[in-house]
């Protein structure tokens, strides 16, 4: 084979792989095109704490690689995470503010791995929610400087669990 085939050869291969990485993308996002994270911020929520993060990804609940497109939680993005007497409000670069009630929010610890993000042993943030009555999600954040405050003030805010349910 000469040089020239061969790289007609692996510009095809390249330009397939990107072609199925793309239509299963939109594929991923028709399938989750239902889901949706609440916005907006209630009035008169007390601050109590105000984080710059990296936001890495919202999972099915203890699927830490089966990611979501839950809009407006798609991508990753910086942004900052504000957390109020009454939820977490999630302010990500370039989408609505994300505000998760403390009755939405149903756990909160320290993971390690998530989709495409591997950090050292309790890097990420994950807050395990309720999208609706029937969906729990993981979402994680990386969380600049110690998360320890920050994890520890959210789950102060942790939904009681229901008699008999899991999270």
């Amino acid at each position: 084979m000469t040089r020239e085939a061969a790289l007609v050869v692996m510009l095809v291969v390249t330009l397939g792989v990107l072609a199925a990485m793309l239509f299963a993308w939109r594929a991923r996002l028709r399938r989750d095109s239902r889901l949706s994270a609440p916005l907006g911020v209630p009035e008169h929520a007390a601050i109590i704490d105000r984080r710059e993060i990296a936001y890495v990804a919202t999972t099915r609940h203890d699927e830490p690689l089966e990611r979501l497109a839950v809009k407006p939680l798609v991508y990753r993005a910086r942004g900052e995470a504000v957390i109020t007497d009454r939820g977490l409000a999630l302010s990500l670069d370039g989408t609505p503010t994300v505000y998760l009630a403390s009755e939405r929010i149903v756990a909160v610890d320290r993971a390690t791995v998530a989709i495409d993000r591997v950090v050292e042993p309790g890097g990420l943030v994950r807050i395990v929610w309720r999208l609706d009555e029937a969906t729990t999600v993981d979402s994680y954040l990386r969380v600049t400087g110690d998360p320890v405050a920050v994890i520890t003030e959210l789950q102060r805010l942790c939904a009681a669990p229901e008699t008999g349910a899991t999270p």
